[in-house]
């Protein structure tokens, strides 16, 4: 059994000392996610920094640099948020998102900032009798040609097609959320979906954060476009599965249905929450048919590589992308023809 140092941090910037000064460190958040993996071997720090009895699980409406803005400690439970009422009420996307996720006892421990840092389900990744650059660069990439079906669409490389697992990431890329976080050199702010890194030639980086650095808290815009959103998760079993595709929606109507403006976000697609810009450019001015978001969906796939295994999401973001708009747009589309 190989043995580990164990620290609980009093502060924040007290933890990030502890990891950004020892390259063989971590975080210690809920530990759903890193408590596998030290189990299987995937991952093998020589130092745990506790954050998770840090100040970190507040949820407060506060005043951000760009106005208000509802922050979410980075330590808030998964079940706390999607229970607390003005995010029920204003960020509808979000909680559906966060209940859509694992089971209730794991919501019950996982965090918000580790459920964004959580690391691919790819069964390869897992398994460490098989090579996987993501989990050691330079070993190859079994899912190229091995079991596929749950391969990326979008933005994957020669050397990873893993995809990101987290449902609350996708729907808050769709909500123009923003991550906080604090390094040796002070606090910064990076939009979510700027978060996480395509693989390229480095599939073992998720992430854009230095070694070191923690999210501390998650900013929320308080704007109209994040009341009307929603998402939609389809995968193999109703509930304890991760999705083979999922998609987030927020957007402001106008009287007669017309998308004044929306955000699109993909789950199942991409080593990261896909942001759906072209498919957005082409509804953006339009009351969404159904044709008409069938062609905006296929102008966000024009540059996808489905593979035997995965072809079969290209049609299921179709559906799911055409559900999620319905079911936003319907209520007020309904309201203006009676």
């Amino acid at each position: 059994m190989k043995e580990l140092t164990y620290v609980r941090a009093t502060d924040a910037a007290e933890a990030v000392a502890a990891v950004s000064g020892d390259e063989h460190a971590t975080f210690l958040g809920g530990g759903t996610n890193l408590v596998d993996h030290l189990k299987l071997g995937i991952t093998t720090p020589t130092t745990l920094v506790d954050v998770s009895r840090l100040a970190t699980d507040e949820i407060d409406p506060v005043d951000g640099p760009s106005g208000p803005v509802l922050r979410i400690g980075a330590g808030v439970r998964n079940s706390d948020l999607a229970a607390h009422p003005l995010l029920r009420s204003r960020w509808p996307a979000v909680v559906r998102a966060l209940l859509a996720g694992a089971s209730g006892q794991i919501r019950h421990q996982a965090t918000t900032g580790g459920n964004l840092l959580q690391r691919t389900r790819c069964v390869y990744f897992q398994d460490v009798t098989t090579p996987c650059n993501k989990r050691e660069p330079g070993s190859g990439c079994s899912a190229l040609e091995g079991y596929g079906r749950y391969n990326s669409l979008l933005g994957a490389s020669d050397d990873c097609v893993a995809v990101h697992p987290s449902d609350l990431a996708v729907a808050l890329v769709a909500v123009d959320a923003v991550v906080v976080v604090l390094g040796p050199d002070g606090e910064r702010r990076v939009p979510v979906a700027d978060l996480h890194r395509l693989p390229g030639s480095h599939p073992e980086q998720d992430t854009v954060l230095a070694h070191g650095e923690l999210v501390t808290a998650v900013e929320l815009p308080m704007t109209e476009l994040t009341r009307r959103s929603t998402y939609v998760k389809t995968r193999d079993r109703a509930s304890y599965a991760f999705a083979l595709v999922s998609v987030a929606v927020a957007v402001d109507l106008a009287e007669d249905g017309t998308l004044t403006d929306l955000r699109i976000a993909w789950g199942g697609a991409a080593h990261k929450p896909w942001r759906a810009e072209a498919a957005e450019a082409v509804l953006r001015g339009q009351v969404p048919t159904e044709d008409l978001v069938r062609q905006a969906v296929d102008a966000e796939l024009r540059d996808a590589r489905p593979g035997p295994d995965n072809a079969y999401k290209v049609a299921m973001l179709r559906g799911a992308t055409a559900l999620a708009l319905r079911d936003v747009t319907a209520p007020l589309a309904e309201g203006a023809s009676a």
